[in-house]
Formats: structure tokens, sequence, C-alpha cells
């Protein structure tokens, strides 16, 4: 594991899994049609979260920029989702925000090795 990366390889994680969970019991709702903006950014942000992860990990010389967009999908992901009342909706906004302030930490300080 990189250290400079290893909080932000773990913020991007929780918040894949989160959005995956969320994802799922979106569709599980009584009226789903509502939530479809909700699935499809958790849907995209669990998917760019898993590339930020992989990115940082193989300590890739583009993490920083895969870290930036990550931010920014995670921020919207978490503004949509904290809109919601239901608890898995705002459990993921909530790990969305970290992963956002972690990802924007990376885009910035990257790691010790990046060129």
């Amino acid at each position: 594991m990189n250290p400079p990366y290893a909080d932000c390889i773990e913020a991007c994680d929780a918040c894949a899994a989160a959005c995956d969970y969320c994802a799922v019991s979106c569709l599980h709702e009584a009226q789903p049609k509502p939530m479809a903006r909700c699935i499809a950014l958790d849907i995209d942000c669990a998917a760019m979260c898993r590339l930020a992860s992989g990115a940082m990990a193989r300590d890739s010389e583009h993490a920083q920029a895969i870290c930036a967009l990550c931010a920014q999908l995670c921020e919207a992901c978490g503004t949509e989702c904290g809109r919601h009342p239901m608890d898995h909706c705002q459990e993921c906004a909530e790990a969305c925000r970290r992963c956002a302030e972690a990802c924007r930490r990376a885009a910035v300080h990257g790691s010790v090795g990046a060129p």
C-alpha cells in the first residue's frame, strides 16, 4: 500500500461500497422512479471510486487527475443522496463527503513517488 494515499484508498473503497448499497436500496423503494438520478450517480460514483483506488494503489501518474474527478463526482452524488431522507441515502451522502475531501487532498498533494 502506498502510505501517502492510504487514507484516500480507504475512503474510496468505503464510498464505493456505500454507493452500491444505496443504489440497490433505492431500487427496492416503493417508488424507485423518483430515485433515478440518485441511482445513476451511485453507480457512477462507485465506479469512479474504484478507478481512483486502483490508480492510487498502482501509484499511477494519473492518480492526481483521477482523484480530482472523483472528488467532483463524490460531491455530486453526496449532494443528491443528501436530498433523500432514507438512511441508506444519508449514509451514502456522508461516505461521499468523506471521500470527496480525501480525494481533494490526494489531488493536491499526490504521492511521494509521483513525477
